[in-house]
């Protein structure tokens, strides 16, 4: 058992050292420097916030609907970066980049640790909403500007450690920066569509518990009726 923690204690000391120490981390990763040791740890640790995230959420429901958003939430940034991955790491190999797929990974895990973390931090509030209102519009609204706001932070934070690691490159960087800006677009629309197709999260009160619902509409035109709802727009 100490052992066991000792483990995961060490899991998190790889996340702490990319929050705290965040250049050395990049650089670290741009050598290759314990790369599969960074990809294991920061695997659990996001995955593990984003579970806890995931059963909060999950738990405005019923355990079952808790259960299965714990798994499914890690699931979604997971499948998302996986189906994401191999065109970023295809696109910079044609304009010159000697990084390794392992060394594309490990960097884009960096950004789905940030937005797990951030969520993490959120989950009091979350909380909160969820016991003291009966307003499942509201609730996913809020949910929705949450996962939007930590997920641009995480993105951001995935531009600015590629933009760290390109300076050290001197063929094709400009054109490489340009291929991260639309991969990033590309990443955030098919997360948010993944997000929907795995939906429910949430489950509304009155609903019984679904692992997946049928295929209809799309995220934007949901979140558009949300609000028209709490505006009062019908």
């Amino acid at each position: 058992m100490m052992e066991q923690k000792s483990v995961t204690g060490k899991y998190f000391d790889v996340l702490i050292s990319l929050l705290q120490e965040r250049q050395a981390f990049l650089e670290e990763i741009r050598q290759g420097v314990r790369l599969t040791y960074k990809i294991i740890s920061l695997l659990v640790c996001s995955s593990l916030f984003l579970a806890i995230y995931g059963g909060i959420i999950g738990a405005y429901h019923s355990w079952m609907q808790a259960l299965s958003s714990a798994v499914k939430l890690p699931a979604l940034y997971l499948i998302t970066l996986l189906i994401c991955l191999p065109t970023l790491y295809f696109s910079n190999i044609i304009f010159g980049s000697k990084r390794t797929f392992g060394q594309h990974f490990a960097l884009v895990l960096t950004a789905v640790s940030v937005t797990s973390v951030l969520l993490f931090s959120f989950a009091p509030i979350t909380l909160f909403f969820l016991i003291t209102t009966n307003n499942y519009q509201f609730v996913i609204l809020l949910n929705v500007i949450i996962f939007a706001l930590t997920g641009l932070i995480g993105i951001y934070s995935l531009y600015n450690a590629s933009s760290i690691i390109l300076e050290q490159d001197n063929q094709g960087s400009q054109t490489r920066k340009k291929v991260i800006q639309g991969w990033l677009f590309l990443y955030a629309f098919v997360g948010s569509q993944l997000g929907w197709t795995l939906r429910p999260f949430f489950g509304a009160p009155d609903s019984v518990f679904q692992l997946f619902r049928e295929r209809e509409g799309n995220f934007y035109l949901s979140v558009l009726q949300s609000l028209g709802y709490i505006l009062g727009i019908r």
